[in-house]
C-alpha cells in the first residue's frame, strides 16, 4: 500500500459561499471541465462526464449517502446540510493541509484564511497578474506612473504571496515572442492600452502582458502559467533559465506528455498534475502513467485545480491517491521498483515537491 497522507494542493481557487441548485452545480461541473460555466446541452448533463462520476463516487459518503446515489438526491442532501456544514465536510475529508489559492477570480469565492478553516488545513495566496495590472491601471493617471506602479504592485505582492500565475500571458504575450519587450515597445503599448481602455477594461495587449511576466521573473517567486499546450512556452523557459525564478505549467491536458517532457529538459521548469486526473475519473492510472514515463519525479506537483465546489477538491484528492497507488503499486508488485522507493516518490509528488518550490514550512 503507498501512503500519501499529506497533500499540497498547489494550486485551486476558493469554493462559493452561496446554497447552489442543480443547474448552478452543473455550470461549475462544466466549467471545471473546461467550459464557460454554461448549462449543458438539453437531455444531458454535467454528471455523465468523467468527473460527473467522481463525484457521485467520492462525495456522497462523505455526507451520509451511499456512493453513485442519483444527483438529485445528493445536492438535496447538500442543501439539508447547508453550505457550510456541507463544505467544511468535504474539505477536511479531502487529506489536503496546504491550500495554495490563486485569488484573482472574480464571484462570491472564499479566500485563503476562510478555505484554511473550513478545510482544517494551511492556505497561502498566489497573485493572478492579469487583475493586479488592471488595478494598476485603475489608479494611474500617467504611462510613467502606470509603469512605475506596476513593478512596484508586483514585487510589493510578492511579500505576501507564494506565487504568481498568469492566465492571458501565454496565450496571448508569449505566443507572440518569448524575450522582454524594450523599454520604448512598452511605453508605447501602455500609452496606447491606457488610452483606449474603458473603466474596468481587461489586459489583453501581448507586449504589456510579456513585459508583465518579465518583471514577475524578478520577483523572487515561482511563476504558474495556464499553458494549454507547453509548445507555447518553451522559448520562455529557455529564455528564463538561469535567472531564478521557477515555472510551474498548469493545465497541459491533453499535452500532459510535452509538459513532462519540457520538465526535464529545464531545471526550474516544474509539471502541474492539475484537474487532469479528475478528468479522467477510472481512466486517471493510464494518463498519470504517461506523466511519469517522462518527467523527473521531483518536478511534478499535485493540485486540484479546483474553482467553487468543495467537492473537486475531493475527487481529485482521491482519483490522485487512488491512480498513484495502482500505478506504483504495480511497479513494486513487478519488481520494477522497491517499496520504499516508491513510498518516497509518492510523498514527493503528493507535497514535498511543492513546499521546496514554494518554500512552504517543512520543506526538506
Amino acid at each position: 500500500m503507498i501512503d500519501t497522507p499529506s497533500l499540497v494542493d498547489q494550486y485551486c481557487h476558493g469554493v462559493l459561499r452561496t446554497e447552489l441548485g442543480l443547474g448552478t452545480f452543473e455550470a461549475h461541473l462544466g466549467a471545471q471541465l473546461g467550459g464557460s460555466s454554461a448549462l449543458p446541452a438539453a437531455g444531458t448533463t454535467f454528471f455523465d462526464t468523467q468527473t460527473g462520476f467522481a463525484v457521485r463516487r467520492w462525495c456522497p459518503p462523505l455526507l451520509g449517502l451511499e456512493p453513485h446515489c442519483p444527483p438529485a438526491r445528493y445536492l438535496a442532501r447538500r442543501r439539508e446540510l447547508g453550505v457550510d456544514e456541507a463544505g467544511r465536510r468535504l474539505l477536511r475529508a479531502s487529506g489536503i493541509a496546504t491550500y495554495l489559492v490563486d485569488t484573482g477570480l472574480p464571484g462570491d469565492l472564499t479566500g485563503p484564511a476562510e478555505l484554511a478553516a473550513a478545510g482544517a488545513a494551511e492556505a497561502h495566496e498566489i497573485v493572478r497578474l492579469e487583475p493586479l495590472a488592471e488595478q494598476v491601471a485603475d489608479t494611474s493617471g500617467t504611462v510613467e506612473g502606470f509603469l512605475a506602479n506596476l513593478a512596484e504592485a508586483v514585487h510589493g505582492a510578492a511579500a505576501g504571496a507564494v506565487a504568481f500565475a498568469s492566465a492571458a500571458g501565454v496565450r496571448q504575450g508569449l505566443a507572440y515572442a518569448p524575450e522582454p519587450p524594450g523599454p520604448g515597445e512598452v511605453r508605447g503599448a501602455a500609452g496606447r492600452w491606457l488610452t483606449g481602455r474603458p473603466a474596468g477594461g481587461r489586459l489583453t495587449d501581448p507586449v504589456l502582458l510579456r513585459h508583465l511576466l518579465w518583471i514577475a521573473v524578478t520577483a523572487g517567486r515561482p511563476l504558474q502559467l495556464h499553458t494549454g499546450d507547453p509548445a507555447a512556452v518553451a522559448g520562455f523557459a529557455a529564455a528564463t533559465a538561469g535567472l531564478g525564478a521557477d515555472l510551474v505549467l498548469l493545465h497541459s491536458y491533453p499535452y500532459h506528455r510535452a509538459a513532462a517532457r519540457l520538465s526535464g529538459v529545464h531545471p526550474h521548469v516544474y509539471a502541474d498534475l492539475g484537474p487532469v486526473l479528475a478528468h479522467t475519473g477510472a481512466r486517471a492510472a493510464a494518463v498519470l502513467a504517461e506523466v511519469l514515463e517522462r518527467a523527473p519525479f521531483g518536478k511534478l506537483l499535485f493540485s486540484s485545480g479546483a474553482h467553487g465546489l468543495p467537492e473537486l477538491h475531493v475527487v481529485a484528492a482521491s482519483v490522485f491517491r487512488t491512480a498513484l497507488t495502482r500505478v506504483l503499486g504495480e511497479w513494486v508488485m513487478d519488481g520494477a521498483w522497491s517499496r520504499t522507493d516508491a513510498q518516497r516518490v509518492a510523498t514527493m509528488i503528493a507535497g514535498d515537491n511543492a513546499r521546496r518550490v514554494y518554500r512552504l514550512a517543512g520543506s526538506r
